[in-house]
């Protein structure tokens, strides 16, 4: 008998898997309701007609505000957990975003929470209560981690990622683990293991990826806070920006990575991270605040020994407190009429604001950048990759195919091949810096697209040029939501004429009808380790312009 006969067939092993999955659903108290086998397009609302009036005020509160109620004793910790993970629960159903959920472990930590402050009166820490879901690849003691591959299935990770001992310790609760792709390596998600997760504005239309599960658990408010990941030029960015959420890209080196699962842990060429996902920007700054508050360099010599820094606006020498520089395309691929009108209709407010200068910023060596990427991205020419595949002899997904073996450009670098790739990466960063210092010395961020498009249909997310850009440099990034599209003002524009493949690409992939009720989001990006700063412009540029313009959750 050959190996190939002794071995689980994949679906095999992906069947069992599932059905662990909704063992761990079928666990929550009270157990849900039977949803109807034929679902609208748009499923955001369908949670709110089966939830009781308390589960709904608890999981659409604001995390901040979570926080602050269970801080004062106005909420139980186990009645917030109940009511996340029945919620949580029933985003599954609806868009396929749950890995596994965790009650048996939330619901025993949320009692000890409460008992905790039973007796001495005080919250356990600054997120007393607060639950939070992690994306599949964080680690969880004695849980899988298998990181996209069928073939990892078994995998056990044998003590929490040090994000997570860190947000337990401040009083978080762990309770649900969000799908990933296969790999981790597209702007979608989609695997073999758990299938495709959907967007719930429209479910025809991607959550994006590599942290789609997050995105679609907190836009239906299955989740106030969550961990993505940021590792194929966007994977924290492109969900967010799908589902109308904050998602915050920090720099490398911020927020520790020890105890996350990936195929290329080792390989330096362009490192991933991790970031916080919400539905709220203070959502966002809560965890930055909290994780960085537990001083996580002391013992992880990988990590910056930098505190948050709560950033003070500069005056600048013309009076403005921030200056933002608006690139409006990369040069490779023009931004769908949806995304130009939300970035427009930013712009245009922004430049009504005496205290904010508005400047043009213009694509720097985009092409280049590109190339690098690919290079880097998969310097062994995609065999590790294939590798993993083949322990169980699962097929590629069709967007992880063009990511790590079909696209122009891969191929397996030598070691010397190596050595020039990255040396051409830090050649890139320098020049790029001295690019900002020397045109627009004055400009403290840059506002641009996320993606070229809002989110986009299943299967055709292949170009991260306006993510992945800022990998490569290593610059921070967060995304937010402006508005939504609008099926007639962002009509196709027949008469556009694309310039390249990755242009021709884009423009036939957007559909404003099919990809309608979808949110419009932007992007802003600040220098390397300017977290701080780059949440405090996008604080003063919502509450200066009122954004979002339309509330893209409701």
């Amino acid at each position: 008998m050959t190996i190939e006969q002794e071995r689980p067939a994949w679906q095999d092993l992906a069947q069992q898997f599932q059905a662990d999955r909704d063992r761990s659903i079928a666990q929550v108290e009270p157990a849900i309701p039977v949803l109807p086998e034929t679902l609208p397009s748009r499923v955001i609302d369908i949670p709110r007609q089966h939830l009781t009036p308390l589960e709904l005020a608890i999981t659409e509160s604001r995390p901040e505000a979570l926080v602050e109620s269970l801080a004062a004793g106005k909420l139980t910790a186990t009645s917030v957990i109940k009511a996340f993970l029945r919620r949580a629960a029933i985003a599954q159903r609806l868009t396929n975003c749950i890995y596994e959920l965790l009650p048996d472990r939330a619901i025993l930590q949320a009692r000890k929470l409460d008992d905790y402050f039973a007796k001495h009166g005080k919250p356990s820490g600054p997120l007393h209560g607060l639950p939070i879901s992690v994306k599949a690849h964080v680690g969880v003691e004695g849980h899988n981690n298998a990181a996209g591959f069928v073939g990892w299935l078994g995998r056990k990770s044998k003590e929490d990622a040090n994000v997570v001992k860190i947000l337990l310790q401040a009083g978080a609760v762990i309770y649900a683990r969000t799908t990933e792709p296969q790999g981790l390596m597209a702007l979608e998600t989609r695997s073999n293991i758990t299938g495709t997760t959907t967007n719930p504005h429209n479910t025809a239309t991607s959550a994006g990826g590599s942290s789609g599960g997050e995105s679609a658990l907190i836009a239906l408010h299955g989740s106030p806070l969550g961990i993505g990941s940021d590792i194929v030029g966007g994977s924290i960015r492109s969900p967010a920006a799908n589902c109308g959420l904050y998602g915050l890209k920090p720099s490398t080196g911020r927020l520790p990575l020890i105890g996350i699962s990936a195929y290329a842990i080792g390989c330096e060429t362009i490192l991933g991270v991790i970031g916080p996902m919400s539905s709220t920007l203070g959502g966002i700054d809560l965890f930055m605040k909290t994780v960085l508050g537990s001083k996580p360099w002391l013992n992880d010599p990988l990590l910056h020994p930098i505190p948050w820094r709560d950033h003070e606006s500069h005056i600048h020498h013309n009076g403005k407190e921030l200056t933002v520089g608006v690139m409006w395309s990369d040069g490779i691929v023009t931004p769908a009429p949806a995304v130009t009108r939300g970035l427009k209709e930013v712009v245009e407010r922004l430049k009504l604001v005496s205290d904010i200068e508005v400047i043009e910023w213009k694509p720097f060596q985009q092409k280049e950048a590109l190339e690098i990427l690919t290079k880097l991205y998969t310097p062994d020419g995609g065999e590790a990759f294939r590798a993993h595949l083949e322990l169980s002899g699962e097929p590629y997904t069709p967007l992880t195919a063009w990511t790590v073996r079909d696209a122009p450009g891969i191929e397996k670098l030598s070691f010397q091949g190596v050595w020039d790739w990255t040396f051409k990466r830090e050649v890139f960063r320098y020049t790029y810096l001295q690019e900002w210092n020397s045109v627009a010395p004055e400009m403290d961020v840059i506002l641009c697209p996320a993606y070229p498009t809002p989110a986009p249909l299943h299967d055709t997310s292949r170009y991260w040029g306006y993510t992945s850009i800022w990998n490569l440099l290593d610059y921070p990034g967060v995304v937010f939501p402006v508005t939504k599209i609008d099926t007639v003002r962002d009509a196709k524009d027949t008469t556009y004429i694309p310039q390249n493949e990755f242009d021709s690409w884009c423009y036939e992939s957007y559909d404003p009808q099919k990809q309608r009720d979808v949110p419009i989001s932007l992007q802003l990006v600040a220098k390397r380790l300017e977290e701080e700063k780059l949440l405090q412009a996008l604080k003063e540029i919502k509450q200066k312009i009122g954004l979002p313009f339309v509330d893209c959750l409701a």
